[in-house]
């Protein structure tokens, strides 16, 4: 009976689905025409699991498909202001990247290698402290509270040992027991599961005093918090203190939404005695490297001129000299653009003249992505028994070594027969394409 059955040709041309399909064959139709050529009494391989012979199949497709098989994935996407293309969901290798213009001609856009976007590590402004940033604004309070807010009073807090922080014309704060307030800074921003280094200066003369972190919109609401240590002792000394944020809430402590984070002091002292004291020099880093959105890198690179568009280079790579360009690197000889990927983000990164271009990606995919897409065209059907047969035999004990060499020498055939039937070379467009070589190059 004929591979197409019943199909008539009238039903072919009818369903818009079946057109092209012939050329291959079903991942399911290997396994099963393996297991019944391959595999029993009197073969070469007595017995074998359908779903190890499965898992080789799949494999075999995997493989095929980055060098053998050919690569009909593509995907058009117009480049937006952000110069950035997602790269598709069974992304594994790119064949090439071009842009189409009007008349529908594309376009080579070649790849760079002199840039990058890197993770950008936030930075302490004054360099001081490369690895963490400074997240609080006017901690010595010289200049009064400034970017400090103090909140507004509440009688009815849950917490009556907290205290209100007023400033001191000298440059530091103090605690005033007549009234609760917290003093806080909007723009800090704490997050729940990290760990911030707090560190004040404390001058306490009675009472006790314990800074807070704590999620807050600035009323006595808090969601999520993490709490120094209650600091008793007299003196002046500096405060060190790791403190954990924690998730959890308490008594005291209202759920409120993430987005609303401040930086908070709270001063609890053990009834009846009040903290008597100063505060002063406080600083809070995120123990946890932050990273900026977007590296300076990728910044400078999407928003400057692009190499090919400019008439010099500050390098000395080239300069224009009577309409031509000497010293010129081929590789950079082309006004296409020029993209990078970022494998870290999964994105495609361009340069500025691509922004509005449609762009085509013709990328490699392993095959496996989908069942509907788990075909082998029947040019390499054949490397594909091959491919399975030295797998099994391979991973099997007792198969005489020459046995696996066999079948491995039959593999490697098969695949390069493949290949070469794949790369489907015609005789007359390879004369055409000679023709052109006849012609006197003019100077």
């Amino acid at each position: 009976m004929g591979l197409l059955g019943n199909t008539t040709q009238v039903d072919y041309y009818l369903d818009s689905s079946s057109w092209g399909k012939y050329q291959f064959t079903s991942l399911d139709n290997i396994v099963n025409q393996f297991m019944i050529a391959y595999v029993g009494e009197d073969k070469l391989i007595s017995k074998a699991k359908r779903t190890d012979v499965a898992f080789h199949a799949q494999r075999a497709i995997q493989e095929l498909s980055f060098d053998t098989f050919k690569s009909c994935k593509t995907l058009e996407l117009e480049i937006p202001p952000s110069l950035k293309m997602i790269l598709p969901q069974d992304y594994v290798n790119y064949v090439k990247l071009t842009w189409s213009d009007s008349a529908g001609i594309e376009h080579i856009i070649y790849p760079t290698s002199k840039t990058s976007n890197p993770i950008a590590i936030s930075q302490d402004p004054s360099g001081d402290d490369e690895e963490f940033l400074e997240i609080l604004e006017n901690n010595g309070f010289d200049n009064g509270l400034g970017s400090w807010v103090s909140q507004s009073n509440s009688a009815t807090n849950p917490n009556p040992n907290a205290l209100a922080y007023t400033w001191n014309s000298s440059g530091y704060i103090d605690a005033d027991a007549a009234e609760y307030k917290k003093l806080h800074q909007s723009a800090a921003e704490i997050k729940k599961g990290h760990t911030y280094r707090v560190s004040y200066d404390l001058s306490l003369v009675s009472g006790s005093v314990q800074i807070l972190l704590v999620a807050s919109d600035g009323t006595s609401t808090e969601a999520f918090k993490g709490g120094g240590a209650v600091q008793t002792q007299t003196g002046s000394y500096t405060v060190t203190e790791d403190i954990f944020v924690n998730d959890s809430n308490t008594s005291w402590a209202i759920a409120m939404q993430d987005e609303n984070r401040n930086f908070n002091f709270h001063a609890r002292s053990a009834a009846p005695t009040n903290f008597v004291g100063t505060i002063d020099n406080v600083t809070c880093y995120d123990l946890e490297i932050t990273t900026q959105a977007e590296s300076d890198t990728w910044s400078n690179y999407k928003s400057g001129t692009p190499s090919e568009n400019q008439d010099d280079y500050q390098d000395d790579t080239y300069w224009p000299a009577g309409g031509r360009r000497y010293g010129l690197d081929p590789q950079h000889a082309q006004a296409n653009g020029s993209f990078y990927m970022d494998c870290n983000t999964g994105k495609i990164h361009f340069s500025s003249n691509i922004s509005g271009k449609t762009v085509i990606l013709e990328y490699i995919s392993d095959g496996l992505g989908t069942d509907e897409e788990m075909v082998v065209h029947k040019f390499a059907e054949e490397a594909m028994y091959k491919w399975i047969a030295h797998a099994v035999l391979s991973t099997r004990m007792g198969i005489p070594e020459y046995i696996v060499n066999r079948y491995k020498k039959e593999k490697f055939a098969e695949t390069r027969k493949a290949k070469l039937r794949l790369s489907n070379i015609k005789l007359e467009e390879i004369t055409q394409i000679l023709r052109g070589k006849s012609k006197q190059i003019k100077h």
